[in-house]
């Protein structure tokens, strides 16, 4: 099973887009967490075309509460970001259940909560820009993920 943790998500047209993608990946719950704001919102329903009706959302106060319990619950917590020491996605074997984190649109995810995880992925990129949007990356990495998934 694959979780998506959208940490401090400012733009509710990207919470639209993470429950769409969602839904078409079948992620099995979202988790929208900081000030990532959540439906019902008009912007976020726009983009999201019914999916915040047909994921499974959750918003959670405390990020750090949410993954101590997801660890006790033998899920896996890995962040999506640009680090040194990230695993390429191209290269990662997923484990059965496992919570990606998604970071804010510019500063991504904050050293304190990569410092909780089990592990950093990475989309390796091979433009001139350094990030994209965190939606497009989500959706890239959890199709990588749950292509595992599929084979099974």
């Amino acid at each position: 099973m694959l979780y998506l943790i959208a940490h401090n998500i400012r733009s509710r047209e990207n919470v639209g887009s993470l429950l769409r993608t969602s839904d078409s990946l079948g992620i099995a719950k979202l988790w929208l967490t900081g000030y990532t704001p959540t439906p019902p919102d008009p912007k976020i329903a726009k983009v999201a075309l019914g999916a915040e009706q047909t994921v499974a959302w959750e918003q959670a106060t405390d990020v750090f509460v949410l993954i101590a319990r997801l660890k006790q619950e033998g899920v896996a917590i890995y962040a999506l970001e640009l680090t040194p020491d990230a695993q390429d996605l191209a290269t990662f074997v997923p484990p059965a259940n496992m919570a990606l984190i998604l970071g804010t649109e510019t500063t991504g995810v904050p050293p304190s909560l990569l410092e909780q995880c089990d592990g950093v992925l990475k989309i390796t990129q091979r433009g001139m820009k350094e990030s994209m949007n965190v939606s497009v990356a989500a959706g890239i990495a959890g199709w990588a993920v749950m292509r595992y998934a599929l084979r099974a």
